[in-house]
């Protein structure tokens, strides 16, 4: 043993002290390591060029507070403006003449639409010519007498009955022409009368009480019309340039409703969305349904919305404000994380987030995110993208 310790120092003492052994293999990986490192970027980190980020369509914005916009929905229907709904109609026992207008076409207000025959109407025509020839008469006296009383040659008596002749066939004439006026007629109708032949007396025609179209014809030519049990109406005519939505609001969203506000409709369906506002609000709920109704009325001036269509209404309540809200298209999840996108001076930092409050189009940062910071809005799930191949390489490696 004394002789192989001498041997080994003769030899450590030929190639000097002290003695080096080659590293085993793990000891150089284990060197080089921190080597390595330094050549990758740091995790959750994306470098990129401004023309990379101009081509991915990456977009930004700063983060901010705001106002959250909560709503509710609330279904509906649509139905005809009843401020614009017009109905043709007779007051007396009458045979239909004539009829000028069909299903769907377009009427003016004043337009005469259809005609109609009746003994009424005849009496109350030739009381009043009677009526207006009787005052003309009386009045012509009165107008004499009167020049007479001031000579003294008629008697002051006799010019008083005159006079009250001439009053009493004055208010006969305006009750003739009154009941004309309840008939339907005209002031111009009226007073052509005297003018028309006899046989006409008896026909009255019917005029549009509204612009719009015909959305109803109830009667047809020769029918009987005007008294209890017969159809009094000939026509009904809608407009449609402005429409109601009538929607079911239940009590626990009611409070929050104002007339006033303005909701969002979209029918069922489609795609279709509109604005409109609320004109009121019921106070008492219907006894079945247990809900409130709620009108709101919008511009229809093209006809695209038709009554009857069902709509969804979506009503907004009062906002939440918040200190640091994005958009929701900012938010990415990376491993289940909701994330965004932070700029900085080389790219961007995948930063992860804890979030809170949202509506349809933001959400409120809670944690993670400070007001002011700039974020990728646009296009964030190709970040996302990076970052995930960016993890899965370190993985592997």
């Amino acid at each position: 043993m004394t002789a192989g310790i001498a041997l080994v120092f003769l030899a450590a003492g030929g190639i000097g002290w002290p003695v080096k052994f080659p590293a085993t293999t793990q000891e150089a990986a284990s060197a080089d390591a921190p080597q390595a490192e330094a050549k990758h970027e740091a995790p959750g980190h994306i470098e990129l060029s401004e023309d990379q980020v101009r081509e991915a369509g990456i977009t930004f914005a700063q983060a901010g507070g705001g106002m959250l916009k909560r709503h509710f929905l609330a279904p509906g229907s649509l139905i005809p403006d009843a401020d614009h709904i017009g109905r043709v109609s007779v007051r007396v026992l009458a045979t239909v003449t004539e009829l000028r207008k069909r299903l769907g076409d377009v009427v003016e207000k004043g337009e005469i639409v259809a005609a109609i025959e009746s003994r009424e109407v005849a009496d109350a025509k030739s009381e009043y010519l009677a009526a207006r020839l009787t005052n003309d008469l009386q009045q012509t006296l009165y107008a004499r007498q009167k020049t007479l009383v001031e000579t003294r040659i008629v008697s002051e008596n006799e010019f008083l009955r005159t006079r009250l002749s001439a009053n009493d066939a004055q208010i006969k004439l305006d009750g003739a022409r009154q009941k004309l006026f309840a008939l339907g007629l005209s002031d111009g109708e009226i007073a052509d009368l005297p003018n028309q032949p006899p046989e006409s007396l008896r026909t009255q025609f019917l005029r549009a009480p509204i612009s719009g179209r015909v959305s109803e014809r109830r009667v047809d030519l020769g029918g009987l019309i005007g008294r209890e049990g017969q159809e009094s109406e000939l026509y009904v005519i809608v407009n449609l340039d402005d429409i109601w939505v009538d929607l079911a609001v239940s009590p626990e969203d009611i409070s929050a409703v104002r007339e006033g506000v303005s909701v969002k409709i979209r029918a069922i369906g489609t795609e279709d969305e509109a604005s409109a506002g609320v004109i009121f609000v019921s106070p008492l709920l219907d006894r079945e349904t247990r809900n409130a109704r709620v009108i709101a009325t919008m511009p229809n001036k093209d006809h695209r919305w038709k009554p009857g269509t069902f709509v969804t209404a979506e009503v907004p309540l009062s906002g939440a404000r918040s200190s640091v809200m994005v958009p929701k298209k900012a938010i990415q999840t990376i491993k289940g994380t909701p994330t965004v996108f932070v700029r900085d001076a080389d790219g961007f930092e995948a930063r992860s987030v804890r979030t809170g409050r949202e509506d349809d189009d933001d959400i409120e940062i809670v944690a993670g995110l400070a007001a002011g910071e700039t974020i990728a809005v646009q296009n964030t799930f190709t970040l996302k993208a990076e970052v995930e191949k960016d993890e899965a390489e370190h993985g592997h490696d």
